[in-house]
């Protein structure tokens, strides 16, 4: 990058841990993800300002749990611990931590008790932060002080005197905790003193730089599959490679209803992509005829998907490349980033992969959230049409239509999905939200259309606010809008009897239901 000022993320395998780069990328610092065992000769080369440590599901109290290496309060540079990474810095430089009696989980409010200190600059005394953790610091090490503590009196921030080191119990990264980008602010330009030098332009153009030397003289096959992801990464892959990309629309028989041809018209017309149309749904219904475990579809869809672009690949000729739309939330709950990180889901693009393949992967945007995949979409000119789309799920809807999937039942799940996309359009609530779609339950029960016994399906509505993916509330949509959509999915589409609504957020659900 051409960032002059990097700050250094060690992950330790919390969910969070890209919240944290973005956060940082949103102040214009740019921000560089290492795992926690990176060798310190990697770390410096990156020559950063600051270094964070992220937070963990593991206890330091626990044998093997993720540590840092003792050099690395030689560097000189400011270090900021979140959560466990706070907890990590207390055990190493002489503090005592323990498993709480009352673990601190949710929102929870903290005094300050030193305002003049530099991760608390203009911040008021009290304010409420999202609290995660069961192990607490229960005695600072020699030379820190406590900033601030919480409601319960537990240590919710220290800092050392004489060494730029800092800890926070709390998870200033999460849209949860108030003042949260403000402390972050703090850390970068009061304590580490970072210039803005990062933009996402400036991201463009060397991401740019990048594939056309990785790729050299040879051909990159494009996996598109009509959502913002593939097609972003389609045209910053273009722009580097130029006729030596071809693009592949697959057709699984998983796609929302009229999706192939809206989509197609799109690349060939607008983006003048060169798109090789592939019916394959015969190949990949067959693939989960029978399969109703979750994880299995997925890595069902992922095998597949592999065949088709491999085979595709051959007729391109002497292709050597599979470009893919990875997004940094699916390699983390795949948990694919950082030593300890868990596993929520695979995805079809990350764990559903074979060991062995005959091409090698481009993935751009694996670092990247969905508002900036957008925010490039638009940097590279790409219509709206597309940027506005909501994530759809790389298995597609295979796992929308919970427990088996049959042509039948996705045929419902489409014309229902259509109905309550449409709804929502017309209200004026499709862009308000960050993702809405039906589910179709395994679910049948009794009913009555026109003095008939009826026995149908169960569709299940889903909408979510949120900012990245990472966490989401239920969306509040109006009374009226839900009753018209329910009214015309049980009027509309024969088989399906009843419509509920689904009111959880992330966590403790995922957004998908599989």
């Amino acid at each position: 990058m051409k960032a002059e000022d990097v700050i250094v993320i060690l992950d330790c395998g919390s969910q969070y841990t890209q919240l944290i780069a973005r956060r940082i990328r949103e102040q214009h610092v740019f921000s560089e993800i290492l795992p926690w065992d990176a060798p310190m000769e990697e770390i410096r080369s990156r020559n950063p300002k600051g270094i964070v440590i992220s937070g963990s599901p593991k206890s330091v109290l626990s044998q093997g749990a993720p540590t840092i290496s003792d050099e690395l309060f030689d560097l000189g540079v400011p270090i900021l611990g979140i959560c466990y990474g706070m907890q990590l810095l207390s055990h190493l430089l002489g503090g005592k931590v323990a498993k709480v009696e009352l673990a601190e989980y949710g929102r929870a409010k903290i005094e300050v008790l030193d305002l003049n200190a530099a991760i608390f600059r203009g911040l008021p005394k009290e304010f409420y932060v999202w609290m995660s953790h069961g192990d607490t610091v229960v005695e600072l090490p020699p030379g820190a002080r406590v900033l601030a503590k919480s409601e319960s009196g537990l240590i919710a921030a220290m800092a050392f005197t004489e060494k730029p080191i800092f800890g926070l119990q709390f998870h200033p990264e999460v849209a949860h905790t108030e003042h949260g980008i403000e402390i972050l602010r703090n850390f970068l330009f009061e304590v580490c003193h970072c210039d803005q030098t990062w933009n996402l332009g400036d991201w463009v153009e060397e991401q740019v730089k990048q594939i056309s030397q990785t790729v050299g003289d040879g051909k990159v096959i494009s996996a598109l599959s009509g959502g913002v992801d593939s097609t972003v990464a389609a045209v910053l892959t273009q722009r580097a490679v130029g006729n030596r990309l071809y693009c592949v629309f697959v057709n699984t028989g998983l796609l929302r209803l009229d999706e192939a041809e809206n989509v197609l018209s799109v690349y060939r017309n607008e983006l003048k992509l060169n798109v090789r149309y592939v019916d394959a749904s015969e190949e990949f219904l067959k693939a989960l005829k029978g399969v109703t475990d979750p994880e299995e579809k997925r890595k069902a869809v992922g095998r597949t998907f592999i065949e088709v672009f491999e085979r595709e690949a051959e007729k391109v000729g002497d292709a050597k490349w599979l470009l893919q739309g990875t997004l940094y939330p699916d390699v983390i709950e795949s948990g694919r980033q950082g030593k300890g990180a868990s596993v929520i889901k695979t995805h079809h693009n990350v764990g559903g992969l074979p060991e062995e393949m005959k091409l090698k992967l481009i993935e751009p945007l694996k670092d990247l959230f969905k508002d900036e995949v957008r925010a490039i979409g638009s940097i590279l000119g790409i219509p709206r049409s597309i940027l506005r789309r909501h994530p759809f799920p790389g298995p597609g809807l295979s796992v929308r239509c919970l427990g088996e999937v049959t042509p039948e039942k996705l045929e419902l799940l489409r014309r229902a999905d259509a109905v309550f996309i449409e709804e929502l359009d017309v209200a004026g609530y499709y862009e308000k939200v960050w993702q809405a779609f039906c589910v179709l339950l395994p679910v049948r029960s009794v009913g009555v259309t026109g003095d008939e016994r009826t026995y149908g399906y169960t569709v299940a509505l889903r909408a979510v606010e949120s900012l990245d993916g990472m966490t989401a509330d239920w969306a509040y949509l109006d009374r009226e809008l839900l009753d018209k959509v329910a009214r015309r999915i049980c009027n509309e589409i024969p088989g399906i009897n009843r419509v509920v609504l689904d009111v959880t957020s992330k966590p403790p659900a995922t957004i998908e239901w599989e």
